[in-house]
């Protein structure tokens, strides 16, 4: 089956760092661009940051220069460092082999991996 799996989330202070990880499985994940999104309970699927095929970055406003995204073609993964992270940025977070388009049909999602900001 073809299918993208998050883990790295947890529970952190404000100010403290998480490092999630999508990783492929029935595809080579180096072919395609890489977009993070997330969504609180009751708020729209936002879009958070994209990797493209060729590596090339970017960041919705709100997490650009906190935020990472990287990717390990030989791990088949690609990783999202989130730094100094804020209670704004509780959510369940996904990824998905598209950017920028977080209204896409819903069972195209993932179950997502649960990162929740607090002291």
């Amino acid at each position: 089956q073809v299918q993208l799996v998050e883990s790295g989330g947890g529970l952190v202070q404000p100010g403290g760092s998480l490092r999630l990880s999508c990783v492929a499985s029935g595809f080579r994940l180096a072919y395609y661009a890489i977009g993070w999104f997330r969504q609180v309970p009751g708020k729209e699927r936002e879009g958070v940051s994209c990797i493209s095929s060729g590596g090339v970055s970017t960041y919705h406003d709100s997490v650009k220069g906190r935020f990472t995204i990287s990717r390990d073609n030989t791990k088949n993964t690609v990783y999202l460092q989130m730094n100094n992270l804020k209670p704004e940025d509780t959510a369940v977070y996904y990824c998905a082999t598209q950017c920028w388009l977080p209204n896409t049909k819903s069972d195209s999602w993932g179950q997502g991996t649960q990162v929740t900001v607090s002291s």
